[in-house]
């Protein structure tokens, strides 16, 4: 058995979000459609036998103990009643507080990684169990596949939409997920999508709206800028709680050109979308070896 594991923590897309209620424990019932992209965070593994969980290459302004992969790593120990740690390194490349899932894409690679290398064999929804109290975004993670997802974003149907080439913008905002949701101004009374989920990728995702967006906008007016720079080009929209915007292409040139004439204020990028997230894909490769 390997004592070493690297792999991928992909980012995500909000191909659409809609808000169709609150609840009394404050979260909010959701109807959105995600998709990987193939950026990504790099996490590596080395299993330790002392029990100590170390992460090696911090995170600018995250604390140790705070971060979501150190905390990831303490509650599978936790739960599984391990005696193994790990010491982990990170090479982060997705932009934090852009809606792309960084954090809970790192969060839910760690629980891959560890389950896979301290031998707990806890099955995906068990993963998911431990995931969902670290935040909302990571059960879609450790599903693995593009889905139409409800509840508070963790009731999963897989969908196949559409693997375009994509135009990512960070307009270089920080935007606070905690203030959106909170916010009085949010919509939260979109009606529920009626579609069968089944047939759910064969929506116009791009004709549905993101209910975060018009207040993102209002609150940070550079990625509403950013955002009007963008639809010169492409159908541009925002992903989770931004402060990314993404917009189709029809292939990679095209995107690529687009992004030729980002101006340097903004950072960008051309990114796949994937129907299967970059970690499983990666993990399985690693198990038949």
């Amino acid at each position: 058995m390997k004592n070493r594991l690297k792999l991928p923590a992909p980012a995500k897309l909000n191909l659409f979000l809609h808000i169709t209620g609150r609840r009394d424990d404050g979260y909010h019932e959701l109807q959105t459609l995600f998709q990987f992209l193939d950026m990504a965070d790099e996490l590596e593994f080395s299993k330790r036998n002392d029990g100590h969980i170390q992460l090696s290459t911090p995170v600018t302004d995250v604390a140790h103990e705070e971060n979501l992969i150190v905390r990831a790593a303490r509650m599978l120990q936790s739960a599984s009643q391990t005696s193994f740690g790990a010491e982990i390194k990170i090479d982060k490349k997705l932009p934090m507080g852009g809606g792309m899932g960084g954090g809970s894409s790192d969060a839910a690679t760690t629980l891959l990684a560890l389950n896979h290398l301290w031998q707990i064999n806890y099955s995906l929804p068990e993963l998911a169990q431990i995931g969902i109290k670290l935040g909302a975004d990571v059960p879609i993670f450790l599903f693995g596949e593009a889905a139409f997802a409800r509840g508070i974003g963790e009731q999963f149907e897989a969908a196949l939409p559409t693997e375009s080439w994509y135009v990512i913008i960070h307009p270089e905002a920080h935007v606070s997920t905690g203030a959106v949701f909170n916010h009085p101004e949010l919509p939260r009374s979109t009606a529920p999508l009626q579609a069968p989920l089944a047939k759910c990728h064969e929506m116009n995702w791009q004709k549905l709206p993101n209910d975060c967006q018009e207040l993102v906008f209002k609150l940070y007016p550079q990625v509403a800028a950013a955002h009007q720079w963008l639809l010169q080009y492409a159908a541009s929209k925002m992903t989770g709680t931004g402060a990314c915007l993404f917009a189709p292409c029809s292939t990679e040139s095209e995107a690529k050109q687009v992004l030729a004439g980002l101006p340097k204020c903004y950072r960008g990028w051309v990114a796949k979308g994937m129907n299967r997230s970059s970690a499983h894909l990666a993990l399985a490769a690693q198990q038949e070896g």
